[in-house]
């Protein structure tokens, strides 16, 4: 079986944020970075309101833009994931230029497809994906230091912004599955 027919189990972890944010996640081998875009922003419960690039090897990807003219951007939709990554390799995946989300994506594991089963699918995570627009790790860090004292002068605003109370630790397996359905993937089946 070729890695092109395989399942890589990544584990995306984002950086310098307390408490820790990471989703572990399987997909198909085959899949092009645009779609990795997409599982990465579904699992960790981003919106996908904001620019993104992956660093690969050294190599930037994402969606070009012809009027912005950067030479150095690849394609994202021409990279297959089996054939940028191994087993154990890291890189690294950036999201909100503004903000920074930068996240690092490790392949922990190259598998045989399960039969039946439906990829991409997530199959652990921890913490809560901090709220679109808070201002980076630093202003995630704020955002939280708000939240939990009363007396914050920011502390309502920030409430009424997060839509209520917000849990950082909060981490539901279901909910991030299920926002991975729309994209699945024909089941693969091992060759036998």
């Amino acid at each position: 079986m070729t890695a092109k027919t395989k399942i890589f189990e990544l584990e995306i972890m984002l950086a310098e944020v307390q408490p820790p944010v990471r989703r572990r996640v399987q997909v198909p081998g085959e899949i092009d970075l645009a779609v990795l875009h997409e599982v990465v922003q579904a699992a960790m419960g981003w919106t996908n309101s904001h620019l993104h690039e992956f660093e690969i090897a050294g190599r930037r990807y994402g969606i070009p833009d012809p009027d912005w003219g950067d030479q150095q951007l690849v394609d994202e939709a021409k990279g297959k994931l089996f054939r940028l990554v191994k087993l154990g390799d890291r890189f690294g995946y950036l999201y909100d230029f503004g903000d920074n989300w930068a996240h690092q994506i490790t392949v922990d594991k190259v598998l045989a497809a399960a039969p039946g089963v439906r990829y991409p699918r997530c199959i652990a995570g921890q913490g809560a994906c901090p709220p679109e627009d808070v201002g980076g790790p630093w202003g995630y860090e704020e955002f939280q230091a708000a939240l939990t004292d009363p007396k914050h002068p920011e502390h309502d605003e920030r409430l009424v912004w997060a839509g209520g109370p917000f849990d950082p630790h909060r981490f539901d397996l279901d909910e991030a599955d299920r926002a991975l359905e729309w994209l699945a993937w024909r089941p693969l089946t091992p060759a036998s």
